[in-house]
């Protein structure tokens, strides 16, 4: 899987010295340049957008974030007291399935539920006291376009027995009964037309609902931020979209936030020769950015050479698979040199974890236009520690 991103903008002159490694470093500047993009493309279209918490949560951002978008979408009721608590504006629920004492505090504190079958919905409603507790929200229905459009095929939420959503060819007239909206996510880090192609499935069957129905959420994946993203068509289709079908419709973008605004900085420990020289940083593809090994992707690196030795890096963790990928470095590798990986403020911050005691990056936000620096969380060992029992 080749990143869609690593645009290295303002930390191309940044000194990675200012940092403790490893360490993540946000530029408030790039993500407000995202929040800009996305808060035109709903004043022109009339959509409303959400983030996606479960790719970008850093809540020390909530104000900028605030000012900008109209709510923010939970996979789960952790992230829901998340927004509650650290943000403001509406929050809108989506799990696969749930626990009933989940459900019932979503319930209180979401705006919208969005449930995965129609069957999981009409046991939920079918119980006298959840469905009092479901009454204060609009309930939605999680549908599968059945249509793959992502380059890979276990991060493609329509691939085969998939367990996102509910297959648009099964919906039945019977199953929009108690809806008040639908919900489809199809995309991963795509364009318009996927997006178009998308639709283009699912509408046939939706049409005949548009009355009924108060809204459509259209999901995440929208990569709208890249420079390459056809944001004129997007705001065509969504205007067509919401006077046709009377609804309001939403976006739920998570990268297109924080698209090319944060680095990981990392620290040479050890060079060596194995065949080819081996390169052993603080930085873990295992513990700190999972999709490396997952994807599984490359991330680009922060001024990579174009000619000469590659060196082949990866972490300080037991795990053989522990590898991050093959580079030119700007300068010969030695131990102490410093390095930075681009487009790592969204997935990887919320995904990092301390397998072998592997310490956490810190947390670092700059503003590129006035150079200040701050520390906004920092780890010890206790991170690890109190996790464990």
């Amino acid at each position: 899987m080749e990143t869609k991103a690593g645009d290295p903008g303002a930390f191309a002159h940044f000194d990675l010295s200012r940092v403790p490694s490893p360490a993540f470093v946000v530029d408030e500047v790039a993500v407000r340049r995202n929040l800009e993009i996305l808060a035109d493309i709903k004043t022109r279209s009339g959509a409303k957008i959400l983030l996606a918490l479960k790719a970008f949560s850093m809540w020390s951002l909530a104000p900028l974030i605030d000012k900008y978008l109209d709510g923010y979408c939970a996979s789960g009721l952790w992230e829901a007291r998340l927004a509650k608590q650290c943000f403001t504006g509406p929050i809108s629920s989506y799990s696969p399935a749930y626990k009933s004492d989940d459900l019932r505090e979503l319930s209180a504190i979401s705006e919208h539920i969005t449930f995965n079958n129609p069957a999981q919905l009409a046991r939920w409603i079918g119980d006298a006291d959840m469905k009092s507790a479901l009454a204060t929200c609009d309930l939605g229905l999680r549908i599968n376009p059945e249509i793959a459009l992502g380059e890979t095929a276990k991060y493609d939420p329509s691939q085969p027995h998939s367990r996102l959503g509910y297959p648009v060819s099964q919906l039945q007239p019977e199953d929009f009964r108690h809806l008040s909206g639908v919900h489809f996510h199809n995309l991963c880090e795509q364009g318009f037309d996927a997006l178009a192609q998308t639709w283009g499935k699912i509408e046939p069957v939706l049409a005949p609902h548009f009355e009924t129905l108060k809204w459509i959420n259209l999901g995440g994946g929208h990569h709208i931020t890249r420079d390459d993203y056809d944001r004129d068509a997007l705001v065509g289709f969504l205007k067509e979209l919401k006077a046709r079908t009377g609804c309001d419709i939403y976006l739920e973008p998570g990268e297109a936030v924080a698209l090319d605004a944060g680095i990981l900085v990392g620290e040479i420990l050890d060079v060596f020769d194995n065949g080819m020289p081996i390169g052993i940083t603080d930085i873990s593809a295992t513990c700190h950015m999972p999709d490396v090994i997952e994807a599984p992707y490359r991330p680009a690196m922060l001024h990579e050479g174009s000619e000469g030795p590659v060196i082949r890096l990866g972490g300080p963790s037991c795990l053989a698979g522990d590898i991050i990928g093959d580079y030119i470095l700007p300068e010969e590798p030695h131990a102490g040199q410093r390095i930075a990986f681009l487009d790592q403020a969204h997935y990887s911050m919320v995904k990092t974890n301390t397998f072998n005691g592997v310490p956490l990056p810190a947390i670092w936000l700059w503003n590129s236009e006035s150079d200040t620096l701050s520390c906004v969380r920092s780890f010890d060992w206790t991170a690890f520690r109190d996790r464990l029992s």
